[in-house]
């Protein structure tokens, strides 16, 4: 089928979904979870001939890469989505007006979503978990380096899905992964309600200039760490290695340090000797340059830059007030966080961080679904309009307004 057949298709099959209440919801649910494990040799097969052929940067193979534990996660994080409230049909607002009109502000799904992603196996269940409890069909479209992954894994969803006696139509995959094809998928507008585009920069603007369906943008994650003068060291020293190592080829990673003047000379040694030796790669000012000699001087550049590997920038800074300027100036509004015991610079930092997430003395890498307690995310909204942050139930739905009367007419 063409990528227009496609979308179609979806859309042919959305009421299967749309219509469906939440007891057959959450048993498709539970028939993806089981076809994830029990189908994983199939699917770790075909993902090794992925990861074979794949010839992108170490951290992209990493997002690429399945095996027993993440298939395993992928199960898990389908259980808790079945474990959660349906949210569609919620009623959100309710009141009647002097005339007798009885109004009701109701959640509905979107519609038919689109998702334009790269690598990442893990997108294709989280997306389908997420669109089955949300009652929205999905089109998935990887990336070819995960074509295979991908239809392994949306072939056994499908197809214990309908060995339980469900319709899976609603749930399609686009194998043409070229060029021309995800931009005839943005021109779907007959057929999409939303594009959701996640993985590289160039991806996702691509996806926002060119798509004719109105996009939720997820966006990179250029995050940062400022470690104010008040900070306990020990702590900050914990919080930036895990933000920096613990899985630095993802979006909630951190890339960029600021510490505070005041206690960078005992501070950048600790933290940025502890990087060193974990084979970090670290460019930063002049002050910290001249603190610790194994920093390379960094560029304006480095301030922007999404590493997504063992690298991180660093810049001293003068107080809560700078830091917040220059987070503001180069992040991408993923996360940031502040290492500090100090109230009042804790709650100017978050007030003034124009970010989706701001901590307070916790690691960046917390901001995903899985970990908000979403069950899974769609990828994290870094625009204001309709949904911000982890895109999880609740973000991927609409709502309509429900008006029940005796005969009133308007005079």
């Amino acid at each position: 089928m063409t990528v227009v057949e496609i979308c179609s298709r979806a859309k042919a099959n959305a009421a299967a979904i749309a219509t469906a209440d939440t007891r057959a919801k959450n048993s498709m649910l539970a028939l993806a979870a089981d076809a994830v494990l029990a189908e994983s040799d199939t699917i770790l097969s075909e993902n090794a001939k992925d990861v074979r052929a794949c010839t992108r940067p170490p951290q992209f193979v990493d997002r690429l890469s399945l095996d027993k534990k993440r298939l395993a996660d992928m199960a898990e994080g389908l259980r808790q989505i079945q474990s959660l409230a349906d949210p569609v049909g919620e009623v959100t607002q309710e009141w009647t007006l002097p005339n007798g009109l009885y109004i009701r502000k109701v959640r509905v799904p979107l519609g038919v979503l689109g998702i334009i992603y790269e690598a990442r196996p893990n997108v294709t269940v989280d997306a389908i978990g997420l669109c089955i409890k949300t009652g929205n069909a999905v089109v998935l479209r990887g990336s070819k380096e995960a074509i295979r992954s991908n239809s392994a894994l949306v072939a056994a969803v499908k197809a214990r899905m309908q060995a339980g006696g469900y319709n899976p139509e609603f749930i399609q995959l686009v194998s043409d992964t070229t060029r021309e094809g995800a931009e005839k998928m943005m021109r779907c507008r007959d057929s999409l309600d939303v594009l959701i585009p996640r993985g590289s920069p160039a991806l996702i603007q691509t996806v926002v200039e060119k798509s004719s369906v109105p996009v939720i943008q997820t966006g990179a994650g250029n995050c940062h760490a400022y470690i104010e003068k008040t900070a306990d060291i020990a702590m900050a020293k914990n919080i930036v290695l895990n933000g920096k190592l613990q899985r630095p080829s993802v979006c909630n990673a951190l890339e960029s340090l600021l510490v505070d003047a005041e206690i960078a000379p005992d501070c950048l040694p600790v933290v940025l000797g502890a990087l060193h030796e974990a084979g970090v790669k670290i460019t930063g000012c002049e002050q910290t340059c001249a603190i610790c000699p194994f920093v390379q001087p960094a560029t304006p550049q480095d301030y922007f830059t999404e590493y997504l590997a063992l690298e991180i920038s660093v810049k001293v800074v003068e107080n809560v007030q700078q830091a917040c300027e220059h987070i503001n100036a180069h992040s991408t509004g993923h996360s940031e966080v502040i290492v500090t015991q100090s109230k009042d610079a804790a709650q100017y930092f978050t007030q003034h961080i124009d970010s989706a997430a701001v901590y307070v003395n916790a690691s960046t890498r917390f901001t995903d679904g899985f970990q908000f307690g979403f069950g899974a995310e769609m990828g994290i909204s870094t625009q204001k309009l309709h949904a911000r942050g982890p895109l999880g139930l609740q973000q991927l739905t609409s709502e309509k307004y429900v008006i029940r009367g005796n005969g009133q007419v308007r005079e």
